[in-house]
């Protein structure tokens, strides 16, 4: 696990390994089958499906690794160090993707970033 600024919760948030991420993903693949299932078994809409429930335990287990909350399971998808690239060496934040040319956050061309 390491810190760095995550542009969609625009603050800093603790990022998961590959062997972390791997572990919460698997929990949330669970879920999302469970919930597909359930779903297609009772015919029911999205919002019937009892999402907090299901994920609950990969929430929990984000929790036990990061010490930090999330309530959110989609938020977890994006806190992943492998979906960021290199730091910018202007303003420190990393690039949005491993593949971007540029800092979202300043601007600086890549050739800048380290």
């Amino acid at each position: 696990m390491k810190i760095l600024w995550c542009w969609r919760c625009e603050r800093e948030m603790p990022m998961l390994d590959e062997a972390e991420f791997a572990r919460v993903a698997e929990l949330m693949s669970q879920a999302a089958r469970a919930t597909k299932a359930f779903r297609k078994e009772q015919g029911r809409a999205f919002r019937d499906s009892r999402l907090g429930e299901r994920f609950r335990p990969a929430l929990e287990l984000y929790e036990r690794m990061t010490g930090v909350r999330e309530t959110n399971p989609n938020a977890i998808w994006h806190h992943r160090l492998a979906a960021y690239g290199p730091s910018c060496t202007l303003c420190e934040r990393p690039l949005r993707t491993p593949q971007a040319r540029h800092c979202a956050a300043c601007g600086a061309p890549r050739s800048e970033a380290r």
